[in-house]
């Protein structure tokens, strides 16, 4: 079977990967609330022969789907997760709420899981016509956003027997994302006092808010004192009450804390630990923390990247219909500022790179293959990162929203049923699935990756930044 062939199984059932998307971004739902989504994607999953097994991890909504037999095996990641708070309506230029204070699809998980199902089952087409060649596993992999699902997966031992890992993310352009991801942990610490007469017997509280604005204000300091690639986020979650006139008894803070290496975030949670307790001695309070989650910081593997860009490029890029440009041109519209290029992408830019981009920044929809800047620095985090510990992993990203869309907003929700994201979406499918016949056709490229994958760890086994004991959850802050 030619991979012309298999890549057209896409396109065959095309229909059915946008019918998928279109429906989770119906019902959107949170980390580990997937239920609906889950079920969604293991039905044509197991309509097409792979073998499902579900509650991966102990997470209900954490599955796998199974095709083929021998190595190489090769692991397709999926995600599914919406964002709280991001309801939009659909195909509209302005931030209108479909169901006020609802999750919405902000990050276009509903297309990365579609995606990758495409690639899986255009993969497995090829299987069936050259058994025992190879294996193919489809993850369902939940709560990515705040939960970091992958990470639990990978601490009971879920991507153990994978000889690499390929996903893609929906996104403005074309191209390889080598990024360097940021580790990851998230804490909620909780201060209890005592709750008095602010006015007539302040000096029978003891304030649990005092303290957590102390800490924040400790961690402020904390600030100057860390290395610059690190983060420190941080949300009141209880403010132990509205009435002023009352000493609060209760209130908690969430801290989100990056760092470029697990031990990075390790030590600076260590300084935030104190800063909180030294916080609950000043206002003679007790502070409890409550460890939510962490995730990896990524580990790079260019050997895959490369053959991921070989198929990146020989495929072309989705063409657009006026109506999908003119509409594209619509949500740009609504982003102040223009286009830029940031200084570290600059400096690493040839000038006729920099030339290139100058000219279509302005393009409503991109539709040309982003440069390949190995090993790029970035701010955010994935649970993917737990994934490229453990085996050789890569990522690509395709166009599915208008040039000017910023991550986690209404207008990416607004996007993601657009043609625009349905054709990115089948692009991603079709690379990932051609990258994988390379890898089947050329396991001595496996070989290579993994010798770059040990090299990089320098020797460094996988631990799993989440303490044993911590179970998945959706945060639901202000409940002990």
């Amino acid at each position: 079977m030619t991979k012309q062939e298999v890549l057209g199984t896409i396109d065959e059932k095309g229909p059915l990967f946008c019918e998928l998307s279109d429906a989770i971004w119906e019902q959107p739902e949170t980390a580990f609330q997937e239920d609906y989504a889950a079920g969604l994607l293991c039905q044509p999953l197991e309509e097409q022969g792979f073998a499902v097994t579900r509650g991966l991890a102990g997470i209900a909504t954490a599955f796998c789907g199974r095709y083929g037999s021998g190595k190489p095996v090769i692991g397709i990641l999926g995600e599914f997760d919406a964002l709280s708070g991001l309801s939009q309506k659909a195909d509209v230029t302005q931030k209108e709420a479909l169901h006020p204070g609802a999750p919405g699809h902000g990050c276009g998980h509903n297309l990365l899981g579609a995606g990758a199902l495409a690639a899986a089952v255009a993969i497995k087409e090829y299987l069936s016509h050259h058994p025992g060649e190879g294996t193919v596993i489809y993850f369902g992999c939940p709560g990515e956003e705040g939960g970091s699902g992958k990470a639990f997966m990978a601490r009971d031992g879920v991507f153990d027997e994978l000889d690499c890992a390929l996903t893609w993310h929906p996104g403005i352009n074309n191209g390889i994302m080598s990024c360097e991801m940021l580790a990851n942990c998230q804490v909620l610490y909780r201060f209890d006092g005592i709750s008095s007469h602010a006015g007539s017997a302040p000096h029978m509280g003891r304030s649990a808010l005092d303290a957590v604005e102390l800490m924040n204000i400790g961690v402020q300091f904390l600030r100057e004192h860390m290395i610059s690639q690190a983060r420190i986020h941080y949300a009141i979650t209880d403010t132990g009450g509205y009435s002023p006139n009352v000493v609060q008894g209760h209130a908690e803070v969430l801290y989100l804390i990056r760092a470029p290496k697990n031990d990075q975030v390790a030590q600076l949670k260590e300084r935030v630990d104190r800063i909180a307790q030294g916080a609950a001695l000043m206002t003679d309070t007790k502070m409890t923390s409550d460890f939510i989650k962490a995730c990896s910081n990524t580990v790079i593997n260019e050997t895959l990247e490369r053959v991921l860009l070989e198929q990146l490029e020989a495929l072309p890029t989705p063409n657009h219909t006026p109506e999908e440009v003119a509409l594209a041109a619509g949500y740009n519209a609504t982003v102040p500022g223009e286009a830029q290029l940031d200084d570290d992408r600059r400096r690493r830019m040839t000038r006729e790179q920099v030339a290139q981009f100058q000219k279509q920044k302005d393009d409503p929809i991109y539709t040309f293959k982003d440069v390949y800047l190995p090993r790029e620095p970035q701010s955010g985090s994935t649970d993917v990162g737990d994934v490229s510990w453990v085996c050789p992993t890569a990522q690509i990203k395709t166009a599915t929203w208008a040039s000017r869309t910023p991550g986690h907003s209404w207008q990416v929700v607004a996007q993601g049923k657009s043609e625009t994201a349905h054709k990115g979406m089948l692009y991603a499918g079709k690379v990932l699935a051609a990258t994988a016949l390379e890898l089947f056709a050329h396991p001595e490229i496996l070989d290579k990756a993994w010798e770059e994958h040990r090299a990089n760890l320098e020797g460094q086994p996988y631990v799993c930044p989440i303490p044993q004991g911590v179970v998945p959850r959706q945060l639901n802050p202000g409940k002990k």
